[in-house]
Parts: structure tokens; C-alpha cells; sequence
């Protein structure tokens, strides 16, 4: 098995949604000693905005449909994803590669592989909450493999920002389901 590891947190060592992903790909590497890791650091190493001239560059999206699962750590910026996450979709999301075109409407091609995102959000942004309707991370990373046909599965740490409690909190929740998902 090929583990694709992208972060994206601008925070570093004290990033929560790096150490959920980093939970979540030693758990897979626990139950597949033999796996093998791609690490893609977007925040440390970012890729610059997508141009005519980089789109045909194809090294991101080899390592993308090389990978069977792809866990990606995604903090929430300003409601979304963080540039630099975003980046690399659009490297990822490429007609003719991941998706097409047809009279009944779009296709996803990479339906073969897991795709794993590991959330931290700084506050409660679930269906029910003052501002549900902000929260455009999880939605917009749904949206976008579902469209390539893939059905992501997320981990949630919410609330990190509350306080130091119910950060603590969210994490050791966000662990276990790490555990949960690679069992």
C-alpha cells in the first residue's frame, strides 16, 4: 500500500489537524508495516498558484493516482481550506485524468483509492450551530472528491480554540476515531 501524507497547516509542531493526520497514517502504518509513506508538506513546500505554465507540470497528480490512500491534514482558515491545500487540488482535479466530461453530466475516475482528511476547526461549524453555514472546509473537500468519485472520510477536532480543555478534548475524540478508521 502507497500512504500519500499532505499537511497543510501553516502552524507547524503545534498544529492539531498534523497531529491527527500523523495519528491517523501511524495508525495505517501499524496495521501495514510494508506500506509506504509520501510525505507533501503544502505549508512548508508550497506549490504556487496554479498557471498555464504549471498545469503541465503532472508530479503532483502522478503522486496522487500512484497512492491507494491519500490522509490529508486540513486546518480551517477564514471558514475554508488553506490556500495551499487548494493549490494542490487543483493539480488533483484534472479532466481526462480524474474526472470527465459526459452527456449525463461528470465522471469521477479516481474513485480507487481512501482519502482521509484529518479537520481542526477553531470553533462549532456542525448542522444545528450559529454558523453552520460558514463552514466551507468540509463541504467544499466533500464536494471536490465526490466529484473525482471519491467518498472522503473526515476526522474532526472542533472546538480547538474554545479553550485549552475542550482542545484537549477534540483531540483525544479525533484520535481514537484515527484508531476507529484504520481498524
Amino acid at each position: 500500500m502507497t500512504i500519500l501524507h499532505i499537511d497543510s497547516s501553516i502552524t507547524g509542531e503545534g498544529s492539531v489537524s498534523r497531529t491527527i493526520s500523523q495519528a491517523i497514517v501511524s495508525e495505517l502504518t501499524a496495521r501495514d508495516p510494508a506500506a509506504r509513506v509520501i510525505r507533501r508538506d503544502v505549508a512548508a513546500d508550497p506549490l504556487p498558484h496554479l498557471t498555464l505554465a504549471s498545469y503541465a507540470d503532472t508530479a503532483v497528480l502522478d503522486e496522487f493516482l500512484a497512492a491507494d490512500t491519500v490522509v490529508i491534514g486540513a486546518p480551517m482558515y477564514n471558514f475554508t481550506l488553506p490556500t495551499q491545500l487548494k493549490a494542490w487540488l487543483d493539480r488533483v482535479l484534472v479532466s481526462g485524468k480524474t474526472f470527465r466530461y459526459t452527456e449525463a453530466g461528470p465522471e469521477g475516475l479516481a474513485g480507487d483509492k481512501r482519502v482521509i482528511v484529518a479537520l481542526a476547526r477553531g470553533g462549532f461549524y456542525g448542522a444545528g450551530s450559529p454558523v453552520a453555514a460558514l463552514e466551507h472546509l468540509e463541504t467544499y473537500l466533500r464536494s471536490a472528491f465526490n466529484f473525482i468519485g471519491i467518498e472522503p472520510e473526515f476526522v474532526a477536532a472542533d472546538g480547538i480554540n474554545i479553550s485549552a480543555e475542550q482542545k484537549a478534548s477534540a483531540i483525544d475524540q479525533a484520535q481514537g476515531e484515527a484508531v476507529r478508521l484504520a481498524a
